[in-house]
């Protein structure tokens, strides 16, 4: 399972900051003003070989009436509920104060890890007094700076070392696995059990029937893959809106895990920003992606180019990156819901191909001859050698003599020219250029 940690405490004690070393970018917004974090920002790291996915939260204010504060509270429990293992930050500077009681008292009553991160202990009299913080009762208890990155090394040494194993579900790792996502009740449980011809999940009209992804093995008339149902929203009080979070959450958790994703859309809604929001977490994780615009037997004015036209708009939306398969399906009436698992395996097959270095340089040197790069401040780029890196999706070593010259147009051209040749429909590809 792709493992999740929350970064939780009250406002203003440093937890974007943590966040933003921990992914290793500048994400999230950093203020000295107590609420600037109001949603959940989510992003990978990779540490000590383990890759998991860090989410920051807004700051937790318990009783609070405000607005803001109220909807922060609610999504910070849904963090919490949802992660693997808890980072519960707190400021040397201040001591602990009444919210820090308050939250501490909320994560003594999970049966999960919860580390205590003491922060801006940045000299030795604040080392002093941070130990302080043993006092709420918890065994795993760090001291850290992570404006200037003081012991966030040894942070992450230990959470990796308590982090569950990832990827358990699966015993045969070279069998491709296909995560169905998309918004609630968009009918994704229906299409694990129209697949399997069983009742394998419950499906209701109520969002949120699927509380844990479940993951199915399918062996049949000469096709072998795993189908992973995303996890949908849990159905607890007061959880409208928080569906965004819930949903691209456990996306993210499907999608990590999976060589394809399934991207399951309304037909009667079409693509909306959630759906987009899924597709780009597809894109940036190097995944397989096949469009399914499910719910197609609703579509009563259908006319002879309304699926064309509805196709074009959705491909507009996903520009620049739309080599993508889009599909029309009825889970329904379990129309073309074979072809959509076909066009998903075609799709693996793109991801997992590999060319040899001799065909790559013989078709792509031509390419690049007939158009070469242009010139950047006087320097006239020479591309030498092309090859295939050693990676689980499409990735491309350029050899060049001014790699860092190489313009994101002329990246996007070769891009083209690769797919023209070698048919990666449905797959994103990695280009990078190398000093020769």
């Amino acid at each position: 399972m792709a493992q999740v940690i929350a970064i939780v405490g009250r406002p203003n004690v440093g937890k974007s900051t943590l966040f933003n070393r921990m992914i290793g970018a500048k994400k999230a917004i950093i203020d000295n003003v107590s609420g600037v974090t109001r949603d959940r920002i989510y992003g990978p790291c990779e540490w000590n070989g383990r890759q998991f996915t860090v989410i920051d939260t807004g700051g937790f204010v318990r009783n609070s009436d405000d607005i803001f504060e109220a909807a922060i509270r609610e999504q910070v429990s849904i963090a919490i509920d949802e992660a693997d293992i808890i980072v519960f930050m707190v400021d040397v500077t201040t001591g602990i104060t009444d919210l820090d009681d308050q939250m501490a008292q909320m994560l003594r009553k999970q049966k999960k890890p919860v580390f205590v991160v003491v922060n801006k202990v940045d000299n030795s009299n604040r080392m002093l007094m941070a130990n302080e913080f043993w006092s709420l009762g918890f065994d795993n208890t760090i001291f850290i700076s992570s404006i200037s990155g003081s012991g966030t090394g040894d942070l992450l040494d230990e959470l990796t070392q308590v982090l569950p194993e990832g990827n358990t579900d699966f015993d045969k790792e070279d069998v491709p696995k296909l995560a169905i996502v998309g918004q609630p009740n968009v009918g994704k449980s229906s299409l694990t059990n129209a697949l399997l011809d069983e009742e394998r999940n419950i499906v209701t009209d109520i969002a949120g029937t699927t509380r844990d992804s479940v993951h199915s093995y399918y062996n049949k008339f000469g096709k072998e893959f795993y189908i992973i149902d995303t996890a949908g929203i849990r159905k607890k009080g007061k959880v409208h809106e928080n569906l965004e979070f819930y949903s691209v959450l456990r996306a993210i958790r499907s999608i990590e895990e999976a060589d394809v994703a399934m991207i399951l859309i309304d037909a009667k809604a079409g693509i909306e920003s959630q759906d987009l929001a899924i597709f780009s977490l597809a894109m940036k994780r190097n995944k397989g992606v096949v469009i399914l615009v499910n719910k197609w037997d609703l579509i009563d004015s259908k006319e002879t180019n309304t699926a064309r036209d509805l196709e074009k708009r959705i491909k507009e939306k996903l520009s620049p990156f739309n080599d993508v398969p889009v599909l029309f399906i009825s889970v329904l009436e379990k129309q073309r819901i074979s072809r959509a698992i076909d066009t998903a395996l075609e799709v693996y097959q793109h991801r997992t191909k590999k060319i040899k270095t001799s065909v790559l340089n013989e078709i792509m040197l031509k390419e690049i001859e007939r158009t070469p790069p242009p010139s950047s401040r006087g320097r006239f780029i020479k591309i030498k050698y092309i090859t295939q890196l050693p990676l689980h999706y499409p990735a491309f070593a350029f050899f060049c003599n001014y790699p860092e010259h190489v313009k994101e147009n002329y990246k996007l051209f070769l891009e083209n020219k690769m797919r023209q040749h070698f048919n990666f429909h449905g797959v994103p590809i990695s280009i990078f250029f190398r000093a020769k």
